[in-house]
């Protein structure tokens, strides 16, 4: 196998996966999809970004040639990628226009709110989830749930426009069991997150650069409102 593996130019993908390497991915998907709720409903295992993290770097090396096939390539325009990331961006903070009154209609109870916000009572404490945000949650989820997990679901159809629709509902709903403790409203939320943050990665013909810059900025923002009290 070639050590190297040459940016993908297209959403799909150039070579056409054997059924042998299309089931591996199968299996690789539902390891993944039960290490999510695992973690995050049933509390069985440890968290699962970290772990699914490290199986990617793994699987994408072994599988594909170079772990950066799961979106880190350099963007044809940084210029055009940082405008998407801050309209998905934009998008993240108002989808709660649509959703909240979608979820209180539906559960009779608004997303419970993360409790890491709720330890930022000095700036280093604001700091230090500041780190977290661009870290834990917009590098290493992005990784984890765009990067992979879309990425295997979307293999079993050799990358058709179907099997990339089908990754990308799949990785999202996924996405909002990883916010679980929201509450089934907060489920719901965060499916539809993984649905821009998915549709961005996309777009970009798999980079990650602006679902990573999105996640970023709107985790910020809503670190520094809480800051500020706003």
């Amino acid at each position: 196998m070639s050590t190297t593996r040459p940016a993908e130019p297209t959403l799909r993908s150039t070579t056409q996966l054997t059924p042998s390497q299309r089931a591996v991915s199968l299996v690789e998907l539902i390891i993944g999809s039960l290490i999510v709720i695992g973690h995050n409903v049933f509390h069985v295992i440890p968290n699962e970004v970290p772990i699914l993290f490290v199986i990617a770097l793994v699987s994408l090396q072994i599988r594909n040639g170079d772990w950066r096939v799961a979106g880190f390539r350099r963007p044809g325009s940084w210029r055009r990628t940082v405008l998407l990331a801050v309209f998905c961006g934009v998008l993240l903070q108002v989808k709660g226009l649509v959703t909240e009154p979608i979820g209180l209609w539906l559960w009779h109870t608004p997303p419970r709110m993360s409790g890491v916000f709720a330890g930022i009572t000095s700036f280093k404490a604001f700091a230090k989830l500041l780190g977290l945000v661009w870290t834990f949650a917009a590098f290493g989820e992005e990784v984890a749930y765009r990067g992979y997990l879309l990425r295997r679901a979307a293999d079993l159809g050799n990358w058709s426009t179907a099997a990339c629709v089908f990754g990308l509902l799949w990785s999202s709903v996924l996405f909002g069991f990883g916010h679980y403790y929201k509450g089934p409203a907060g489920v719901f939320e965060s499916t539809v997150s993984g649905l821009i943050l998915g549709g961005a990665y996309l777009v970009t013909k798999r980079n990650l650069w602006a679902p990573i810059l999105a996640h970023g900025l709107t985790d910020t923002f809503a670190t520094v409102a809480t800051y500020l009290k706003w």
